[in-house]
């Protein structure tokens, strides 16, 4: 399907258009995105500021032309790939931080500034932005609100949607409204902004965004504790948060992860299943680690390392950082099939985990495990040789296990990555046909046209059609790189 974008070239912008082969490659499809399935849009526009947004999606939803948000192409699950071309909006350029309010923690940020460019702006007032993803340094705040992204913090600070105060977004049809309020608490009307934060851009795109920040603490330690088996190590995350240990993080992470994590990065750890652990506090830090301790300690650790915080926790943490990349890298014959990252109450976490190497060593696949343990938040990695077709299939089959295994345990098919197309088959099973239903309803009522990121949520989608929209063939206009501004 092609769509005729012309349209675009008359559009007065602040940005930049481009119909070239180059910009529309490199926004076929997010790093989630199988080279297979990405899809070419047929114009790339390089917006500038909330007019450009604003006045693109006027013109493309009359002439009911798709829009995909863009902005790092992070995302796992093929949130921002053009799934019925179109346009993909690229939002990389809104990278202006806006104003800096320290007494009042606040920041305003346009969605394409990059998660560690907030805390670089704050630091000098001694505050900083808590729940930051491990990609914070490469995702943009539009995406982490897009995905209600989440990390290693969240056990004590919670989702990036938590301290999201007030939105300025842009609707399908071009209209310009704000939602939330700088003041911390509200109860004037609909919770808009909590409607918009996780919908992926379906809804609509967040031009600015202000977000509540908070003091820096003033001691920081962090650890690694070492198990003999990964049931122990499970157990004792477990343990601590229903124990209330305040951690700031407190991380799996499995044999197998370890050594793919040592061929990566470098690093000397163990061949022992270890839990990471940080933690934050402004005065007697040490009492909670020792807390910490001895709830562990019930739970026959090997070895509980502290190191307190200096140049060492860069090193304690890299290895963790980096274990996306050290799983792809790990083996070129494999490929993996899911980016995982089920999450389930804290008492099932054991549970959660134990299911998934019973099922990799039951079905003969390598299947690392780590994760946000102290939210029950557990990220894996299916790993298949794509040529052989018997071990990809039954790849396929323990993926959709581990999902429902997840979902039977009152756990979600997916904790912070999203939707987008991956995940389409779980959302009834995980919700029910009328709260989906529910979903739809607001979907058609703030989008009828089904303008913004179509082909993605849900699960009707996946054979390729938008959700009411009956669309004629269209052709592009335009190729080669040429580039308007």
């Amino acid at each position: 399907m092609t769509h005729d974008c012309s349209f675009l070239t008359d559009l007065e912008l602040d940005g930049a258009v481009s119909f070239g082969d180059s910009a529309r490659d490199n926004h076929a499809g997010d790093w989630g995105t199988p080279e297979e399935e990405q899809v070419r849009p047929d114009a790339v526009v390089f917006a500038a500021s909330t007019r450009d947004v604003s006045t693109v999606l006027a013109a493309a939803d009359e002439r009911r032309v798709p829009v995909t948000p863009y902005a790092a192409g992070t995302g796992l699950e093929a949130n921002a790939m053009p799934a019925h071309s179109g346009i993909s909006l690229d939002l990389a350029r809104m990278d202006a931080i806006l104003d800096v309010r320290p007494d009042d923690r606040q920041i305003d940020v346009e969605p394409g500034v990059i998660g560690s460019a907030v805390d670089a702006a704050v630091a000098d007032h001694g505050l900083w932005f808590p729940p930051l993803p491990s990609s914070g340094d490469i995702s943009t705040i539009g995406g982490m609100i897009a995905n209600d992204a989440s990390g290693m913090q969240t056990v004590k600070y919670g989702e990036v949607g938590d301290w999201v105060l007030e939105l300025e977004a842009v609707l399908a049809d071009g209209s310009v409204i704000e939602v939330g309020s700088k003041a911390v608490k509200t109860s004037s009307g609909y919770n808009l902004g909590d409607l918009l934060v996780g919908s992926e851009g379906t809804l609509a795109v967040v031009t600015r965004a202000t977000l509540e920040l908070a003091g820096r603490p003033a001691q920081i330690h962090g650890g690694r504790v070492l198990f003999e088996t990964l049931d122990d190590a499970t157990a004792a995350v477990f343990d601590a948060v229903r124990s209330g240990v305040d951690v700031a993080k407190i991380e799996l992470v499995d044999t197998t992860s370890a050594t793919m994590a040592n061929a990566y990065s470098g690093t000397d750890l163990p061949d022992l299943p270890m839990v990471f652990l940080e933690f934050h506090a402004d005065e007697g830090i040490e009492a909670e680690v020792d807390f910490c301790r001895t709830v562990f300690d019930a739970h026959d650790p090997q070895r509980f390392e502290v190191v307190p915080d200096d140049d060492g926790m860069a090193d304690l943490w890299q290895a963790r950082k980096d274990l996306a990349f050290a799983i792809r890298s790990y083996d070129p014959d494999l490929t993996a099939l899911t980016p995982g990252d089920v999450t389930v109450p804290i008492g099932e976490y054991p549970t959660i985990v134990r299911e998934v190497k019973d099922l990799a060593g039951e079905h003969d696949l390598l299947i690392p495990c780590f994760g946000h343990a102290g939210d029950g938040n557990l990220h894996y990695s299916v790993l298949v040789d794509e040529s052989d077709p018997d071990e990809v299939e039954r790849g396929k089959r323990v993926s959709g296990e581990i999902v429902q295994k997840a979902l039977d345990l009152s756990g979600t098919s997916t904790g912070e990555h999203g939707i987008g197309t991956g995940k389409r088959e779980y959302l009834v099973a995980e919700h029910g046909e009328a709260t989906v239903e529910a979903m739809r309803r607001i979907k058609r009522a703030l989008d009828p046209n089904d303008t913004l990121n179509p082909g993605k949520i849900f699960p009707e989608t996946a054979e390729g059609a938008r959700l009411w929209v009956d669309e004629p063939e269209r052709n592009v206009s335009g190729d080669g790189d040429s580039t308007t501004e």
